[in-house]
């Protein structure tokens, strides 16, 4: 078991385990391996014989489970040299031939876990779930078999209040590994490339390094703040845009295309309902992507900046469909002053977010004064203040949005 770190090999593994890892570092075949150890008892991970024989494998979605931890490159079946386990998706198990069983579950569905037990979990990107406590809390009271149940947290480090917790538990053992840490078993350049960009900063602390990076004290947003703005009922909705924030070119190195939907409910309040944002396509294929989300959620109209192409904007998007309703806005203040009152907003409960979009939160959490820590445009974020400052107006102090022509 190659992967497993060295110490570990002749101590075995802590019941409680949190694994903090940078992108490429290991993590998920860390997991699988410790998943295989455990259905098949072998040691250190488990005691020589005596496999745990109900697992659970718990993951952001179900398809992230399937997709990555059961049938990905580094995943269960991939890595599995005997034994390998036959993936049940109807009942959505994995059968080892000793009898052992991993049932899988998702974040989204945080009342699927009341009920099962387990003698072992392996948590997958726990970072990023949805209901992301509720979820870990009912896990926790289905771990209750066996003489030391086991459970496996592996993740990109993000300061969740459910990461947070976990490090401050003095039941769990933290590790973490750093991109580097695996750089045999990456393609070649592949870092050298990743640390040009972003060595140094935030993204890439927390993407290569593993760090566990907080809040930016100066930012205008916090994880705790978003993490209470997620909606547990979509309310029916009045009114819904599409926001497009293009970008100056179309080559990969460009800034992204912000492209961001919200509607407003009953009352006023605001809710985000997705972030389809882009980067190195064509005007016509950004169009055509915001479009496309325009037609999906049955959006009024698509809001889009001007500033950086002027007419072009609407006459790319009416290429894309003649149809379309489109209103341009042209910005007046800065970013910073844009997105303030935005913000303010947030902080009242008047804005609200369907689902989780990671993307567009890390640059909430990261911009400031002097705008994102790594020097990119907030498009994202743009595309957000322009969504907001369309349906919230008047608590903006905005006049209307004019129409094209």
């Amino acid at each position: 078991m190659t992967c497993l770190p060295g110490r570990y090999r002749a101590l075995g593994v802590p019941d409680n385990w949190l694994v903090l890892g940078g992108r490429g570092s290991g993590k998920t075949r860390l997991g699988a391996e410790w998943t295989i150890a455990q259905a098949c008892g072998l040691p250190p991970i488990a005691e020589a014989g005596r496999p745990n024989g109900r697992i659970a494998l718990v993951g952001e979605t179900l398809g992230d489970v399937r997709e990555v931890m059961i049938d990905g490159p580094s995943g269960i079946r991939s890595v599995a040299r005997c034994d390998r386990p036959r993936y049940e998706p109807t009942r959505r198990r994995l059968l080892w031939a000793s009898g052992a069983v991993a049932y899988v579950f998702s974040s989204e569905d945080p009342e699927s876990l009341r009920g099962p037990q387990f003698m072992a979990a392996w948590c997958d990107e726990a970072a990023k779930w949805k209901n992301a406590e509720h979820c870990f809390d009912m896990l926790q009271f289905g771990l209750r078999l066996g003489q030391r149940p086991k459970q496996l947290i592996t993740t990109t480090p993000k300061p969740t209040s459910l990461i947070k917790r976990l490090m401050g538990d003095p039941a769990f053992e933290v590790d973490r590994y750093s991109t580097r840490d695996n750089a045999e078993n990456l393609a070649e350049g592949f870092i050298a490339a990743l640390e040009g960009r972003y060595a140094g900063t935030r993204l890439g602390r927390q993407e290569l390094d593993g760090e566990l990076i907080e809040d930016r004290e100066d930012a205008l947003w916090t994880r705790a703040g978003i993490e209470g703005a997620y909606l547990a009922d979509m309310p029916e909705l009045q009114r819904i845009v599409v926001a497009v924030d293009p970008p100056a070119g179309s080559r990969k190195t460009s800034d992204a295309c912000g492209i961001v939907a919200a509607g407003i409910a009953d009352g006023g309040r605001v809710v985000v309902l997705a972030d389809e944002s882009v980067r190195g396509l064509k005007p016509t294929e950004w169009a055509a992507r915001a479009v496309a989300l325009y037609h999906r959620l049955a959006a009024d109209c698509i809001v889009a900046e001007v500033n950086q192409g002027g007419d072009m904007v609407a006459a790319v998007i009416r290429t894309v469909d003649a149809s379309v309703a489109v209103k341009d806005v042209r910005a007046q203040r800065g970013k910073w002053l844009r997105a303030e009152p935005v913000a303010a907003l947030y902080a009242q409960g008047l804005v609200r977010h369907a689902g989780r979009f990671p993307e567009l939160e890390d640059e909430m959490c990261d911009f400031g004064p002097n705008g994102l820590s790594d020097g990119h445009s907030p498009d994202r974020l743009d595309a957000l203040v322009w969504a907001v400052t369309d349906l919230l107006p008047r608590a903006l102090g905005e006049p209307r949005i004019r129409d094209f022509g």
